[in-house]
């Protein structure tokens, strides 16, 4: 295979760089150069919100690598300020602009790589001329915001848009001690997490002093206003939209080139476009899941810079293979972490997707719990049936998460189960994990489900049995049920639970409750060898029911189903 004498790449950041860098590495020869209409040509595009609050102090920081330092390092030409506006696929070339000078001039290649991005999107309401609106995509965006509400003493906030990009915004916003108001139009925010799990999340916003709206949309601009369908009004100084990102395939289309069912970039296993001398990577193009058999968008860097190197090794002859994405995330919400991976029962409910499945809700602690630094974790499972095939899950807890989840990750990128998860060996010492980690307590729980050992109702199903004066037995201490519990549940505590059976019905059902729902699935099965057949756990406990219903009780004034929340 004869190699390319010349390859253009248009955009930087992960996709571009990457397969520029990588280019590089297979061959000394090439002539590269990679087009940036912006001002950088690769920055940490991850790390912009960071900077708001000072956690990045210097705006140098987010850069990578400068336009010389490509040339130095890499022999690389990065045109910075240069656009790539048509695409001439019959006689190979492109036509690029020169932003700075206006001229416009031809580069001819071999091939081609399209890494144009993503851009935000910013809907056209009504007043937008009205109010200070703001994006993130780059470097340059950033700054022009920072040096906005600096100078202009701006002290009130609107993030409009719940995703990662809000959320850190609005998060690092909050850190530099401004009043940040927070809209999302969805119920909840962070769509990788489940609705349950998110009110962790909703909690910790709110604690922190950011006034959070979700389930309420834009509907109009009035002066430095924002008003919503619900007809609150709130106050913006300046507004930053982080609704979220369209694939930038104009381009592309403008060539002819083909895109999917998505609306981004259609391209093949090895990331070639319907124009076998053109690739595409990064947020502008159309992906496999491998969960949903089926086409997807996800703007995530680290797919990003696989797909580079997949396409920049095909280029070069090299065997790539593309096993899809699950779509594995993270995310910090002040002193909370999140990470999510695969399927969430929102989504599947959401596409009516055809597939059984059942979940289960673990709140242990994610290392000994005598060691200092032990915090509680709330692990979300998500598993087919009758197959025990692990679809998802979710961690949130303010240490450390992402290990667990990346565990679950790579379980599902081998069609594990949970019977895997129950005999997988992890790493244990007290400073680090426990002994039966979260991962392997996940899959024994599951395979309890799967196999009915037992039966269980989530903190999503309380507020009904509540309503309906369901029989639920609090087992904790008297002290502890004294100082929170469920309206109108029974205190027998779970060392006298065996000589106080009379005291249980047998001709309804029977709902068990403690902290974390641990000690009550051992009730459960106690009760269950001991005549009772109708009884149920309360999933995650009073802690895991706190957690879900603060946030909605104070955003909504209803009248709460505990007496006191708990969150010890």
């Amino acid at each position: 295979m004869e190699k390319p004498k010349k390859i253009l790449i248009v955009g930087g950041v992960a996709g571009g760089a990457s397969a520029a860098a990588r280019i590089r590495r297979l061959d000394e020869q090439c002539e590269i150069i990679m087009f940036e209409r912006g001002p950088d040509v690769s920055f940490s595009n991850c790390s912009l919100p960071f900077h708001l609050s000072g956690i990045v102090p210097k705006e140098d920081d987010l850069l990578v690598i400068e336009p010389q330092e490509f040339y130095s390092q890499y022999r690389i030409d990065a045109r910075v300020f240069n656009e790539v506006i048509d695409i001439d696929r019959d006689n190979k070339q492109v036509k690029v602009k020169n932003l700075k000078t206006g001229e416009e001039y031809i580069e001819d290649y071999d091939k081609l790589i399209l890494s144009p991005g993503a851009n935000p999107i910013v809907p056209k309401f009504e007043g937008a001329d009205l109010v200070n609106i703001f994006t993130i995509r780059n470097v340059a965006d950033i700054s022009k915001l920072n040096n906005f509400i600096k100078s202009n003493n701006c002290q009130e906030i609107t993030v409009i848009g719940g995703g990662f990009i809000g959320i850190e915004v609005a998060e690092n916003l909050r850190l530099a001690n401004y009043n940040v108001t927070l809209i999302e139009a969805m119920p909840q925010i962070l769509r990788p997490f489940d609705y349950d799990m998110v009110q962790v999340l909703h909690k910790e916003l709110i604690d922190k002093g950011v006034n959070l709206i979700v389930d309420d949309k834009v509907e109009k601009f009035e002066k430095d206003t924002v008003v919503l369908s619900s007809g609150k009004r709130i106050h913006a100084e300046a507004v930053i939209m982080a609704i979220g990102v369209r694939p930038e395939t104009d381009l592309a289309e403008k060539a002819g080139l083909e895109t999917g069912k998505t609306g981004a970039i259609a391209v093949n296993q090895s990331y070639q476009t319907s124009d076998k001398d053109i690739y595409a990577v990064g947020d502008a193009i159309e992906v496999y899941h491998k969960l949903l058999h089926d086409k997807t968008k996800l703007a995530l860097a680290g797919p990003a810079q696989k797909q580079a190197r997949a396409a920049a090794d095909h280029i070069y002859g090299k065997d790539v293979s593309n096993m899809g994405v699950i779509g594995s995330s993270a995310i910090r919400v002040f002193n909370y972490n999140g990470a999510s991976t695969g399927l969430t029962e929102g989504f599947i409910k959401a596409t009516n997707m055809q597939i059984d499945y059942d979940t289960i809700m673990i709140i242990p602690h994610d290392m000994v719990n005598i060691m200092p630094e032990s915090e509680i974790l709330f692990f979300k499972l998500i598993f087919e049936v009758p197959t025990g095939r692990i679809l998802g899950a979710q961690a949130i807890g303010k240490g450390n998460v992402d290990k667990r989840i990346d565990v679950i990750a790579t379980v599902i990128k081998f069609n594990g189960n949970l019977e895997d998860l129950k005999d997988l060996e992890l790493c244990y010492a007290p400073p680090f994990g426990t002994a039966k980690d979260v991962v392997n307590l996940a899959g024994l729980v599951g395979l309890n489900i799967l196999h009915n050992n037992f039966k269980q109702v989530h903190a999503k199903d309380v507020r009904a049995l509540v309503e309906d004066n369901a029989y639920i037995i609090d087992i904790r201490g008297k002290e502890s049920y004294d100082s929170a519990h469920i309206i109108n549940a029974v205190n027998i505590p779970m060392d006298e639970i065996r000589d106080r059976l009379d005291e249980i019905p047998k001709d309804r059902p029977v709902y068990i409750q403690c902290r974390t729902g641990k000690s009550s699935y051992n009730v459960v099965m106690a009760l269950q060898h001991l005549g009772f057949d109708n009884v149920y756990n309360v999933a995650g406990g009073i802690l895991g029911l706190s957690f879900y219903e603060y946030y909605n009780d104070k955003a909504t004034g209803r009248k709460p189903i505990l007496t006191n929340y708990y969150f010890e």
